[in-house]
């Protein structure tokens, strides 16, 4: 943890060795922070019980592809029981499957823990063409969720979700909170991920040999993969859903006012006992050296749970006649899926069940870091919750300071200058997933930021960058004041 390492999702296209190109003269600061603010977003909740215990959240995402694959979502949740989600999606062969989860997970989330009533009433409003109730309150970058989700094709199956729930006689209502938010969470990602499967086999059947293949296609989403890593809060309670190597970790403040982090996710890769073990005991003991190659599965794909990813979900015959029959489309997708992957005996290899971990919010856990995996192969866990940490202290310094009885001019130059130097490092940004940014970038070893060395990383052209690093997407979301 905590160590820089470029890597690509799939083992094709394995990054060579290169070095630094120079800093044009013409960066200046100016530049580096529009760049580091380009894509930053803030949102702060009204005081009350519609907040769910969320004060507000910054959010920012640096992509290093061309096409950044990276994406992020927040919204609350209107009808029913209500609650607000988060969510970081870390997408690979492209971002297709990203782009489409980002649009269209927290519908299924809602879907799947709406009571059966409202659900009902939907579906007539549906049904005889008027507007039903609005599921979602989005808060988003504006070019957050550009393009098409799907359109109509999208709509259908997450109504076809709503409809199974509508006829399932056995289908208990009377679950507690805690597990129904769990059970609602693991059902609407793998649904999410079924319905997924299905479209693209749609598309196949009815598309014809020559045809384009926009980002929204239902093969090019299917064939690319994410991981994702998505928070709902409700009444002061944390459901982190996890799928594939996504972090989501809590800053604690102790009494003393030291900070601390707690993880709330498990990585769904090699580098996890407990997974591989779990990825190992799925399939025959004659597959256990091909299974997983390399830290990979099947020696290809680094994470062990996703969305989309069909060719390690299909099966063989299935797989085996797309690859004859359509490599047209096949190839327009990504070059990381043109062939089929080695020693495919026995799928599907790849899971798109999440691990859900629960975690009622007490007063010293003062805010939630949620990000893709580019920023913690960068930063120790520790580090990120400490700059957060310093950095939100750091305005609080900020406020206006009213001297005591008895307190001499000569204390209160030492309490001013005290308070300027603890908040002149963290005064560059406003928003604290900028903060965590520029240190990711251009720290220098001593918790500072060394500005030739983020001008460098800044500056590296698109075909260099992602030797280097990641895409990064920063979600931190704040929880309790501050203690003072």
């Amino acid at each position: 943890e905590g160590r820089h390492k470029p890597r690509n999702r799939t083992a094709e296209n394995q990054p060579e060795q290169v070095t630094f190109t120079s800093v044009p003269e013409s960066t200046t600061s100016v530049t580096l922070i529009i760049c580091c603010q380009a894509n930053e977003y803030s949102h702060t909740f009204p005081r009350g019980p519609a907040s769910h215990g969320v004060l507000g959240f910054h959010s920012n995402m640096l992509p290093s592809n061309h096409r950044g694959e990276d994406r992020r979502s927040s919204a609350t949740c209107l009808p029913g029981r209500g609650g607000v989600l988060f969510g970081v999606f870390d997408g690979h062969a492209g971002p297709a499957c990203a782009h489409a989860v980002s649009q269209r997970l927290f519908y299924y989330i809602v879907v799947a823990s709406l009571p059966l009533r409202t659900l009902a009433d939907l579906d007539r409003a549906v049904e005889e063409d008027r507007a039903g109730p609005p599921l979602l309150e989005w808060h988003k970058h504006p070019q957050d969720h550009s393009g098409t989700n799907g359109g109509m094709s999208s709509f259908h199956s997450l109504r076809n979700y709503w409809q199974e729930r509508l006829e399932d006689e056995d289908e208990d209502e009377d679950k507690e909170d805690d597990s129904r938010v769990t059970s609602a969470l693991v059902n609407a990602f793998r649904r999410l991920d079924y319905d997924l499967s299905v479209e693209a086999q749609v598309h196949l059947r009815v598309s014809l040999p020559g045809e384009g293949l926009p980002l929204s296609s239902p093969l090019r989403v299917a064939l690319s993969g994410s991981t994702a890593c998505v928070v709902h809060v409700s009444n002061g309670v944390l459901h982190v859903a996890n799928l594939g190597d996504s972090r989501a970790v809590l800053g604690v403040q102790e009494a003393d006012g030291r900070w601390s982090a707690t993880s709330l996710t498990n990585d769904h890769n090699a580098q996890n006992p407990d997974e591989l073990q779990r990825v190992l005991e799925e399939h025959p003991r004659l597959e256990r050296r091909t299974v997983v190659r390399h830290d990979r599965l099947l020696g290809l794909l680094l994470p062990f749970r996703a969305f989309g990813d069909v060719r390690f979900k299909w099966s063989t015959e299935m797989l085996s006649r797309v690859y004859k029959t359509r490599l047209d489309l096949v190839s327009a997708v990504s070059e990381a899926v043109r062939t089929l992957p080695p020693h495919y005996l026995t799928p599907p290899y790849l899971s798109a069940q999440p691990e859900v971990t629960r975690h009622r919010i007490s007063p010293a856990d003062k805010f939630l870091v949620l990000a893709t995996d580019g920023l913690w192969e960068m930063m120790h866990r520790q580090t990120v919750v400490q700059l957060v940490g310093e950095q939100l202290t750091g305005f609080q310094q900020q406020r206006p300071i009213v001297p005591g009885m008895g307190m001499t001019l000569g204390g209160l130059q030492r309490l001013l200058l005290d308070r300027r130097g603890r908040v002149l490092s963290v005064l560059e940004d406003q928003n604290a997933a900028t903060h965590l940014l520029r240190h990711a970038l251009g720290d220098d070893g001593y918790r500072a930021v060394a500005p030739n060395r983020l001008a460098k990383m800044l500056s590296l052209p698109a075909d260099l960058a992602r030797r280097y690093r990641d895409d990064i997407t920063i979600t931190v979301i704040h929880l309790n004041e501050l203690n003072t």
